[in-house]
């Protein structure tokens, strides 16, 4: 087993020691293909040792820029020291009881700085929220779905094209992204309608086409809606779309749910990204950045929503003590600079990809908020080319910088929100580099 002193600093650039894959790193390659399921998806093959704020080391020594944080995932950076110091903490007094049936304060205190944080309208009680704790994104949108028809008694849910909500059953339902990702796993949920993201258009066709056909508005629990689309290529929806979805859902009695699992917690420069919107939604789910690499994910609702009777909906690990503790701390350190830093450093990162447009015309303006940025990559004629976006990823791997994909065509970033700028100068610098000598 490979050794390496936890107290040593990673280096703040790339460092390649090794040719890649390096020899280790090849090794538990070929030892994964033999006993792990297919279905997960590689890009390059990094075997990760260890991590450091934005850098990863490999098994062989080779440090890499990390801009995808685990999917969006180590929200504090990889290791923060405050959120390991919370984690071995609560791990040396309490590893596991359940939260389903007992108690335990860092699930409560957890629930309480969520609720009061919810960006949901004020009501009679203390609280703007009430808290359900899964153990991942898609396990949150499987718990709205059920809350959504338990508390509107209705069954038809409303979601878009091009959406990712997980590959659980009832997330899978409500996914619209890849065909791989439903190919052969039917019957699916049903009750689920798909219309395209993001413009006007398309809620002019759900109000005067499907709800006065197939769609019985008054039969319709939920729209579900990403505040920006993640998988499906990081789409941010045209003016006023976000509004009219509430709009539209007061009007006929619907649940507008709203899902954050990738672009909440702090990435977009709000705790929330449908903060950005100012639209009230009735439940949020979140995940991913939570508790900066812990898995826990979160329901949070209207409290007049949430009244479904003990039993109802449980979860055996879904608020693990040692996660809410790592959620707290992650909390704190959002609040006290990173969703901060994640506004100005996202803010550079679309300025030097917009000098890459215009260098490059193979590379498209970004779009996004916060550190939630992409652009799609094109070939002469202006279309798509996933052919290159894909070569883009593998080469800047090889330079010690890690990409990864959505949408058609689109290169992500969603690095940790404690990057500064000379890193970001230096994953744009790795990319122009690459550009020029492919292009």
């Amino acid at each position: 087993m490979l050794s390496i002193p936890i107290n040593s600093l990673l280096p703040s650039a790339p460092r390649l020691v090794t040719s890649l894959p390096g020899p280790r790193a090849q090794a538990i390659v070929e030892r994964d293909r033999a006993v792990t399921s297919p279905s997960y998806t590689r890009d390059y093959p990094l075997v990760v040792a260890r991590g450091e704020g934005c850098m990863v080391e490999d098994v062989d020594g080779n440090v890499f820029l990390d801009m995808t944080a685990g999917i969006a995932v180590t929200a504090t950076g990889h290791a923060h020291p405050e959120v390991v110091r919370a984690i071995q903490e609560q791990a040396a007094r309490l590893l596991h009881m359940s939260g389903t049936d007992f108690y335990y304060e860092p699930m409560v205190e957890l629930a309480e700085q969520l609720a009061l944080r919810a960006p949901f309208a004020g009501g009679d009680t203390t609280f703007p929220a009430k808290v359900f704790f899964t153990n991942s994104g898609a396990e949150s949108n499987e718990g709205a779905i059920k809350l959504a028809r338990y508390y509107t008694k209705r069954s038809l849910i409303v979601a878009f094209l091009g959406a990712f909500h997980g590959r659980t059953y009832g997330a899978m339902s409500l996914t619209g992204s890849k065909a791989v990702q439903r190919a052969n796993f039917g019957p699916l949920v049903p009750g689920v309608t798909h219309i395209p993201y993001g413009t006007h258009a398309s809620l002019d066709y759900l109000e005067k086409n499907l709800f006065t056909t197939i769609l019985p508005p008054h039969e319709v629990a939920a729209i579900v809606v990403e505040p920006i689309q993640g998988e499906g290529g990081y789409i941010v929806p045209e003016d006023g779309f976000l509004q009219r979805i509430r709009e539209i859902c007061d009007r006929y009695g619907i649940l507008m749910v709203v899902d954050e699992v990738q672009a909440g917690m702090g990435r977009t420069g709000r705790l929330f990204a449908i903060e950005h919107w100012g639209v009230t939604p009735d439940i949020i789910t979140t995940a991913k950045g939570i508790a900066s690499g812990m898995p826990l994910g979160a329901i949070l609702s209207r409290p007049e929503l949430m009244t479904w009777p003990p039993g109802s909906h449980a979860t055996t690990f879904g608020g693990n003590p040692v996660a809410c503790a790592a959620g707290i701390a992650t909390l704190r350190l959002l609040d006290s600079g990173l969703m901060a830093n994640a506004s100005r450093m996202g803010e550079i990162l679309q300025a030097g990809l917009t000098q890459l447009h215009e260098k490059f015309l193979n590379i498209s303006l970004p779009r996004g908020k916060g550190l939630m940025v992409a652009v799609d990559l094109l070939d002469e004629a202006g279309n798509y080319n996933p052919k290159l976006r894909d070569r883009i990823i593998q080469e800047a791997f090889l330079r010690g910088l890690l990409l990864l994909g959505c949408g058609k065509a689109a290169i992500r970033f969603c690095p940790p929100l404690v990057i500064n700028s000379d890193q970001i100068q230096t994953a744009l610098d790795i990319i122009s580099n690459v550009l020029i000598e492919i292009l």
